[in-house]
């Protein structure tokens, strides 16, 4: 497998008045094409930082970060935008929707980032996703007529619409009860099946569960690396989901 992902040696330090903050000590990770990582530790542990890190949305205090073979470490902040909108998807905690966009609108918001135009195209690439995370009949839908499970379903879409090589999850199920948190997290575990590398930022040992593999991080540094044998179990529909996305995604948009 290849290594999609991989940081050496990483450092972030933070100034907090005379204080040296270091946020993360020295991490050494690779993720290979495919995996689905949970991150996970108590409050200050760096989980965020890292997850920061990976998402080209801070940059280290030293180390090297290689994304699908390019040192993103010390390029400009114009490749930097670049890099992120082309090889990066993200879903939030708290979904960040526009609120005045419907949901296909929000869906071809990355699209807007990687400068393509807007087109029936498009369109029609975002009407499918929607389509295929169950919001086929709320694709006029604004985020404030939506329930925050469907709203986490537009996210995921739109993480999606640029055909990313990594897709970065900040505590997706963070603000769902157990019944959509669950429903979110098959439809995660679906991505992951049809060979997206998906990285999750999450708390809850419940929801680590369906992740293939678990860093836990203490005090900016990874403190156990292990592969998660009891996973649970995929959706039984995961098949026809894959060859789905992988149709649709097939073209590429420019």
């Amino acid at each position: 497998m290849t290594a999609v992902v991989r940081i050496e040696k990483l450092t972030k330090e933070y100034r907090l008045e005379s204080v040296t903050v270091r946020a993360l000590r020295s991490v050494s990770l690779a993720v290979e094409q495919g995996e689905f990582v949970a991150l996970m530790g108590p409050s200050g542990s760096g989980k965020s930082t890292l997850l920061n890190q990976l998402g080209c949305l801070d940059r280290p205090t030293s180390g090297r970060y290689i994304l699908a073979n390019e040192d993103v470490s010390r390029i400009d902040d114009d490749r930097l935008s670049e890099i992120r909108s082309k090889y990066l998807g993200f879903i939030f905690q708290s979904y960040n929707l526009l609120p005045q966009y419907t949901v296909v609108e929000n869906i071809e918001v990355p699209l807007l980032y990687q400068g393509c135009r807007l087109n029936d195209k498009t369109r029609q690439r975002c009407v499918q996703l929607a389509q295929l995370v169950g919001l086929g009949d709320r694709l006029d839908h604004r985020p404030m007529q939506l329930s925050g499970g469907q709203q986490q379903r537009v996210a995921i879409a739109r993480s999606l619409v640029n055909d990313p090589h990594v897709i970065l999850a900040d505590e997706p199920t963070g603000n769902l009860d157990s019944r959509t948190s669950d429903e979110v997290m098959q439809m995660l575990t679906k991505l992951n099946d049809a060979g997206k590398t998906i990285i999750m930022v999450t708390h809850e040992n419940d929801i680590a569960a369906w992740a293939k593999r678990i860093i836990r991080m203490r005090d900016g540094q990874i403190e156990t690396d292990e592969q998660n044998v009891r996973a649970k179990v995929r959706h039984e529909m995961a098949g026809e989901f894959s060859a789905s996305l992988s149709s649709l995604l097939a073209e590429a948009i420019r």
